[in-house]
This record gives C-alpha cells, structure tokens and sequence, in this order.
C-alpha cells in the first residue's frame, strides 16, 4: 500500500513540474523582464509607468544649459518627460554656472537652468535673459567617518572644527558646482585650502570622491540628490541644512533678440513646463526616500 501511495505522489509532482515549467519557459520568451536594480524599483514607485502621458509628435529640437549634472538623475528623468509631453527633444550642455550663462551671452542656447543667483539676476539686468523664475532647491551635506563628531547644522563651525582636530577633508577639486560651494564655505573661515595639513583633492566627479573618502575614512562635502540615490554606509552626515549648504535652481528663458537661431518657442515651452503644477509635483516625487527626505524641494510660484 505504501509503495502504491509513493509512485502515485511521485506521478503528481512529476506533472506539476513539467506544467510549471512550460509556463516559465513561455513567459521568459515573450514578456519576463530583467530583473530590477533597488533604483528602478524606486523610480517606478515614484511615478507607475501607467501614470506617464502618452506622447506627442516631435516638434523640433531646443538646447539647454545647466548646471544640473546626471549623478543627480533628475535631469534625465525631467528631459525625458519634457520630451514626451511637449515633443521638443531637448540637446543639453552640463557645465558650470559660469559656462552656462555664457553660452546664453553669446546665443548659443535657448533655455539655461542655472544655480548662480547673483550671476542670473546680472544675467537678466544686462540684457541677456527674459525672466528668472525658481524652480527648486536641494542642498549640500557635510558627510565623514563615524568617528563620535556631533550632528549639527553650522557649515562654517564644522569645518573650523575640522582643522582644529586635524582630520582628513577630501575635495572634489574640480571646480564643479560642489567645489565651488566648498570653496565659498572655506573663504567665509578665511582659510586657504593649501595651508591645510589634511587637505586632499581628487578631480573626480562625486561618486569618486565619495568613494575616496570612504576608503580613506575622511570627511567631504557632497549635495543631497547624489547622498540620497548613493549613500556610503561608512559615512554618516555630519551637517546639514546650514544656509551655505543651499542650492537654489531657476529657469531663464533667452532673450530671443539675441539672434535669430534661438528657439524662443522651445525655450519659453520649457520654462512654462518647469514652472507647471504637475512637473513641481515629478520633482517632489522624485528621490524621496523612506525618511521622506527629498532629492530637489520644488518652489516655483504657481500662477493661477
């Protein structure tokens, strides 16, 4: 009876397999999809693929410059939403604020997406822009090894403590948007970057530099959309949410008078779509993370 009962299991489970396995040998050929890093499983919660708009015929082309770089990865995510939208495809220049404004100067862009306050507002005043709207914000973090230094919000006391202990800075020392705010942290304490003992410079980008400080178990400045998406788990932020650390964005559309290439239709679209109830929204949305921090604040000025 026994022996009876175990060929019929056997018979069972050998049937239950093979259908099993016909069913995922099907699937795999037409709709499995590869497997999902934490990243994209972020992103797709953020913002459901059935959520996304259906796509406009493609209008032309309009170029942007901006400080904004990809590490962050909201620009890819708001240039590719704008394209479908709006059906401009957007060509992008990611350089300094300096860089940037330039090639609004000489006409070579029509839209920039900046963070130079007082350049913008000189940008705007000589001529060169049609208006400066905001349109979000993050900030920078103080982050360094767990080694007992207290959390705090003061930039400039952080730093000064760090000299006076002597323990390792790692900059990116690249002249990048980051540095730059770095730089204006050290010049606010008075102090010179090449008196300091401890002072390192790496010409990496912020992935690089984090890395370096990881492994060297020293502290470095690092903005939060990168910090949120890549965090180190053997660093910790140090300081956070001091008025140096600020990082405003605007949008300026160029003056079209400039020269006849500039798509002031294109540009004038983009600025009207950052500036939008629901693209304020995407950039809310995006990066947040369980602590509800977020990557970008939006804080443009909805007119009704």
């Amino acid at each position: 009876m026994k022996k009876l009962l175990l060929l019929a299991a056997f018979i069972m489970l050998t049937f239950q397999i093979s259908g099993c396995s016909g069913k995922a040998d099907e699937g795999a050929a037409a709709t499995t999809p590869p497997a999902e890093t934490s990243e994209e499983q972020a992103a797709q919660s953020q913002e459901p693929e059935e959520t996304m708009p259906p796509a406009v015929d493609e209008r032309g082309s309009i170029m942007l410059s901006t400080t904004l770089t990809k590490e962050s990865g909201i620009l890819d995510r708001l240039l590719n939403r704008f394209t479908r939208e709006s059906g401009w495809i957007v060509g992008f220049l990611s350089l300094d604020a300096e860089e940037a404004l330039q090639k609004g100067r000489d006409g070579e862009v029509d839209v920039l997406l900046v963070n130079s306050k007082e350049d913008e507002l000189k940008f705007i005043e000589e001529g060169f822009g049609v208006k400066r709207l905001d349109v979000m914000y993050n900030d920078f973090l103080i982050v360094g090894p767990k080694v007992g230094f207290s959390y705090n919000d003061d930039a400039i006391g952080t730093l000064q403590q760090l000299v006076i202990d002597k323990l390792p800075f790692i900059s990116r020392g690249d002249d990048s948007e980051t540095h730059k705010k770095e730089k204006a942290i050290w010049k606010a304490l008075g102090i010179e970057t090449e008196t300091l003992e401890n002072y390192e410079t790496t010409s990496l980008d912020m992935a690089g530099t984090l890395k370096a400080a990881s492994e060297k178990q020293a502290f470095t400045l690092v903005d939060r959309a990168t910090w949120t998406k890549n965090p180190d788990p053997n660093l910790e932020v140090i300081c956070e949410k001091a008025p140096e650390l600020m990082n405003y964005y605007s949008v300026i559309a160029v003056n079209p008078t400039l020269n006849e290439k500039i798509n002031a239709e294109g540009g004038q679209d983009f600025v009207d779509w950052m500036t939008s109830q629901e693209t304020q929204d995407l950039i809310a949305r995006y990066g947040s993370d369980e602590k509800g921090d977020q990557a970008f604040i939006p804080n443009a000025i909805i007119l009704k």
